[in-house]
């Protein structure tokens, strides 16, 4: 069945694919994602969702058409998600409202009467994109609902049944916002709504233990619905840090683990009442099973423990706000001093030398991790830098036998860097033959993306401002005047 669905204007790539994702978990699809026949050779899912766009819609529209199997999973899939405000039963819609009122009275009885007994009470809700109106304009929108034949009681506070009238206006696209040909009016009735309760309660400002790179409340949630954290499930962090990803997957039910390099942040946080437990005592969430002081680089699992987590969920390092590290230091590495064994006198408050640690040996170290560690069908879920030249985006990401990607969502953070969020299914099993491929893959790849991932020119291309970035005649390669007026697509 074909729903309206209406996005927060805001994180425009993250949407479909949080949607897909949760309609997956709520069993919209009967296929099995980890066979390779439900993936296309693009790497995206066959059994992602149908979707519309509304008549003269631009695709960063807020309104979408979705094709649902059922209420109850459109109901789930928007009471769980982050950037879904409603998920509606259209009744009619219109460029103006005599055309609202021929398609309403056009929409099957047996669809409508069950809501409008007398004995069930609702509440009719006035929403608007691209403009403001009044309270009394409000209410004179309601009045003119009058053919609807409505036998119940009004109530405001918990009805039954919640109806919206939503008004998109005739803008151009010099305001900010995505370009509509024309207006359109929606009426439908309510099937579910994201609460947007949970983002205050879980903000950071508020957060007992912070860390530089602490992820957003928002961010960590989508990152958690991405792979599909739920009770039952196992989820880890291999950079866990002050635990931001791990208290969103929490919430959602699931186990918890996570490691760190550092083991100042996963033993001592700052003082016995602030660290990364008081994080989840915070928000009564159950504890982590376990914070383990690792190595990316050198895993502590036995030989031959595989297929432990249903998740692997991070955002690893890649020199912006923090440079990734490895254990052994550089003399170490090098060859100039043998392997230490720490004295028991000192093991206490020993902190393990590191190293520095490139994105491009990181995120094949996280991948071999995953493809080991993940069950069948589990997910990766990461964070992955990509640089512009002249606002263009080299898209060629990390790849592994093991894997499909089957989800990307950029975010552009500076006129130069975007962050692109990767999600990752396993389908197939870790063998020998298997790494082996992934290693030949991994030095391909290291090879092409050479220039800025090892010689680290991530974080001067972020932090120098776009006025320095001169073409060969001196000229700046933006202005105010050659940027486009609509930015909806990054924000």
């Amino acid at each position: 069945m074909w729903y309206l669905c209406v996005f927060y204007h805001r994180l425009l790539d993250y949407r479909k694919p949080e949607v897909e994702s949760l309609a997956e978990l709520f069993g919209a699809f009967s296929k099995d994602p980890t066979n390779n026949a439900d993936l296309q050779s693009n790497g995206s899912a066959s059994y992602s969702l149908q979707w519309k766009l509304p008549k003269h819609h631009h695709p960063d529209s807020p309104f979408h058409f979705v094709n649902l199997p059922s209420d109850d999973i459109a109901r789930n899939v928007a009471n769980r998600s982050i950037l879904v405000k409603g998920i509606f039963e259209l009744w009619g819609e219109g460029s103006n409202f005599e055309e609202l009122e021929e398609s309403i009275k056009s929409y099957p009885d047996e669809r409508k009467l069950p809501y409008l007994t007398s004995d069930s009470t609702f509440k009719i809700a006035v929403e608007t994109f691209g403009k403001v109106i009044s309270f009394e304009e409000q209410n004179k929108r309601i009045r003119s609902l009058s053919y609807i034949p409505f036998k119940g009681r009004v109530n405001l506070k918990n009805p039954d049944h919640v109806f919206w009238l939503i008004e998109t206006d005739d803008y151009d696209s010099n305001n900010g916002l995505p370009p509509i040909a024309g207006r359109r009016i929606f009426f439908g009735r309510e099937i579910g709504a994201a609460d947007r309760k949970l983002l205050p309660t879980y903000q950071l400002k508020s957060r007992t233990y912070l860390g530089p790179t602490a992820m957003d409340a928002e961010m960590a949630f989508l990152m958690a619905n991405q792979a599909q954290a739920k009770s039952g499930k196992l989820v880890y962090d291999p950079f866990v840090g002050t635990g931001s990803i791990l208290v969103a997957a929490a919430h959602y039910g699931a186990m918890t683990m996570g490691a760190d390099i550092d083991i100042r942040v996963v033993r001592d946080g700052r003082g016995p009442d602030c660290n990364v437990w008081s994080n989840f005592k915070q928000y009564g969430l159950p504890m982590p099973i376990g914070l383990l002081r690792a190595d990316n680089n050198c895993p502590p699992w036995r030989l031959g423990l595989k297929e432990v987590f249903d998740a692997i969920i991070c955002d690893p390092p890649y020199g912006v706000r923090a440079g990734g590290r490895k254990s052994g230091g550089r003399k170490l590495l090098k060859g100039v001093i043998g392997p230490y064994t720490v004295p028991d006198d000192k093991r206490t408050g020993h902190i393990p030398s590191t190293a520095a640690y490139s994105l491009v040996e990181c995120v094949h170290d996280l991948l071999d991790l995953a493809a080991k560690m993940l069950v069948m069908g589990g997910r990766l879920v990461y964070f992955y830098p990509v640089l512009r030249e002249d606002e263009s985006i080299d898209t060629t990401f990390p790849e592994h036998p093991c894997f499909k990607l089957v989800a990307t969502s950029e975010q552009m953070l500076s006129y130069r860097y975007s962050r692109v969020l990767l999600t990752m299914v396993k389908i197939g099993p870790y063998t020998e033959e298997i790494a082996l491929a992934a290693r030949i893959k991994h030095l391909e790849f290291k090879e092409n993306h050479l220039k800025w991932l090892e010689e680290g020119n991530l974080h001067s291309a972020v932090f120098s401002p776009a006025d320095n970035h001169l073409n060969e005649t001196g000229e700046t390669k933006i202005s105010k005047e050659s940027k486009g007026k609509y930015r909806g697509k990054y924000v």
